[in-house]
C-alpha cells in the first residue's frame, strides 16, 4: 500500500453544525509522511488530525493544539478514511467543519471531483494482535486481531425506529462510498433545546441532519437507508480510529458506543503497545484468500 494524497485542491462552504458558524474549507494536497493536518487559516494554527489532540467528545470529535480547536471532524476524517487519504492539508476559516448534509457524502464527491494521487512511500498499516476493550455501563467497544478490517456496530435507544440496529463492514472503497458515506447524523426533536442551551446543534436543521420525533423522521426525503442510524454510528467510528494515523487491521466492534468512549479506547492502545504493531503491507499478505482489499463486502449481522 503506497501512501495516498488529492491530485488538486478543492473548496466547500456551509455552516458548522453546532457552532452555526459560516465556514469555507479547503482541502489540499500534501507531501509524503506529513499526515492529515488541519488549519486555522483566521488565527494561523496547524492541529494535527492525532488522538493526542482530541480535546472535547460531546457529541462530536474536537480537536486543538494550544487552546484553538476544530470541530466536528469525524465524517471529514471518516471519507479521507474510507477511501484511503493519507495525507492533506485542511483549511478553514472558522472553528467547526461545514456540516453539509450531515453524512460523508459532500466529502467523498470532493475527493473523487479532486482526484487521488500515489504517493512513492509506503504506508504503513496497524495490526491488532490482542483484543482490547473499553466499557461504560452497558456501552462497550473493543478491537480484537483480524485479517480484515471490520467494522461493527450496534445500536439501541428506546424510540420505535431505534429500537435495534446492528451491522457489520467489512471496509472497502466502493462499498463506503455507495453503503457508509450517505449516512447522516441524526437527533431527537424533543432534546434540541436543551443542546442548543449548551452551546450545541446550533446550526443543526433538517438539511443536515435526520430528525426524529416521537414516532417518525420529519425529513421530507425520509430516510436513505432503512438503518441509516447504526451506518452513521459506523462512519463515526471510521473517523475516530482514523486519529491513530493509520490504517487499522482488526476487528472494531461496538455496542451503543460514542465518540468518547472511542477516544479512549485508542488511549488504551497507545498504552498497551504490546497488542499492535506496525507493518510494511509489502512485507505481508492480509487475506487468506489473497483477495484486494477493494472486493471486500459490506454484510448484515444477526440480530
Amino acid at each position: 500500500m503506497h501512501q495516498r494524497t488529492l491530485k488538486r485542491e478543492v473548496v466547500c462552504a456551509g455552516t458548522g453544525l453546532h457552532t452555526g458558524q459560516a465556514v469555507t474549507m479547503r482541502i489540499k494536497p500534501a507531501p509524503a509522511d506529513s499526515g492529515i493536518v488541519f488549519h486555522r487559516k483566521d488565527v494561523g494554527v496547524d492541529i494535527p488530525a492525532h488522538v493526542e489532540n482530541i480535546t472535547n467528545s460531546t457529541l462530536a470529535t474536537s480537536l486543538g493544539v494550544n487552546g484553538t480547536s476544530i470541530q466536528t471532524v469525524e465524517h471529514l476524517l471518516g471519507a479521507l478514511y474510507g477511501l484511503g487519504i493519507h495525507n492533506v492539508r485542511i483549511e478553514t476559516d472558522g472553528p467547526e467543519i461545514p456540516a453539509m448534509d450531515g453524512s460523508a457524502l459532500p466529502f467523498v464527491r470532493m475527493i473523487m471531483r479532486a482526484g487521488i494521487a500515489r504517493q512513492n512511500r509506503p504506508k504503513k498499516l496497524l495490526i491488532i494482535r490482542e483484543p482490547i476493550e473499553i466499557s461504560d455501563n452497558d456501552a462497550v467497544v473493543h478491537l480484537r486481531p483480524s485479517l480484515q478490517p471490520i467494522f461493527s456496530f450496534r445500536i439501541s435507544y428506546p424510540h420505535p425506529l431505534l429500537r435495534h440496529q446492528a451491522l457489520t463492514v467489512l471496509l472497502s472503497s466502493p462499498h463506503f462510498k455507495r453503503e457508509i458515506s450517505p449516512a447522516r447524523t441524526f437527533g431527537f426533536l424533543d432534546e434540541y433545546e436543551d443542546l442548543k442551551s449548551r452551546g450545541l446543534a446550533r446550526g443543526g436543521s433538517l438539511d443536515n441532519a435526520i430528525v426524529l420525533d416521537k414516532s417518525r423522521v420529519l425529513n421530507d426525503e425520509g430516510l436513505r437507508f432503512k438503518d441509516e442510524f447504526v451506518r452513521h454510528k459506523i462512519l463515526d467510528s471510521m473517523g475516530d480510529l482514523s486519529l491513530l494515523g493509520f490504517p487499522v487491521i482488526g476487528h472494531l466492534n461496538a455496542h451503543k458506543s460514542g465518540h468518547r468512549l472511542h477516544h479512549m479506547l485508542l488511549e488504551k492502545l497507545l498504552e498497551c503497545k504490546s497488542h499492535w504493531t506496525l507493518i510494511d503491507p509489502e512485507t505481508i499478505s492480509l487475506d487468506t484468500n489473497h483477495r484486494p482489499i477493494d472486493e471486500l463486502h459490506i454484510q448484515p449481522i444477526p440480530a
